[in-house]
């Protein structure tokens, strides 16, 4: 049996978190309060800000926010392939254009996690990876490439 240790470095993550997500905020408030700067800015900083307020209170109620628990990570081997995948995926975009690259980025990703439901994988990888693609399509000021979807 090992013994938890005391360890800020969660906390201190979770602080600068939601230190940077505040000041980004508040800059680009300061810069400029229109409604087309804060449109994607405000509603990311309140989900970023409410996922740590959550962390933070589920650590406290359990009593670990300075507890180190023992856990084991994933190992190398498993976690490289995504990084290598990742890179495929940003080499990819302007090729394949965002939208494809990004249904075949989620596919071969939830392919390496060991999915292997078909109509699960497709359909999430079709639906998440078109919805992010029009949603960002939609809300950036300046074209996206894409392949099927109009950009």
């Amino acid at each position: 049996m090992t013994a938890n240790k005391r360890d800020y470095g969660d906390l201190l993550v979770l602080m600068a978190l939601a230190g940077f997500t505040l000041w980004y905020l508040l800059d680009a408030i300061r810069v400029s309060s229109a409604v087309q700067n804060l449109l994607l800015i405000l509603p990311l900083s309140l989900v970023v800000l409410t996922i740590v307020a959550l962390e933070v209170g589920m650590r406290l109620k359990k009593g670990t926010l300075l507890i180190r628990e023992e856990r084991e990570g994933e190992p190398l081997h498993r976690t490289l392939p995504v990084v290598g995948l990742f890179a495929a995926y940003v080499l990819s975009l302007e090729t394949l254009g965002f939208d494809v690259a990004t249904v075949l980025f989620i596919a071969a990703f939830l392919v390496l996690k060991g999915e292997r439901h078909w109509p699960l994988l497709g359909g999430y990888s079709l639906a998440f990876g078109f919805g992010v693609a029009f949603f960002f399509a939609q809300m950036l000021p300046y074209p996206m490439h894409m392949l099927i979807l109009p950009g």
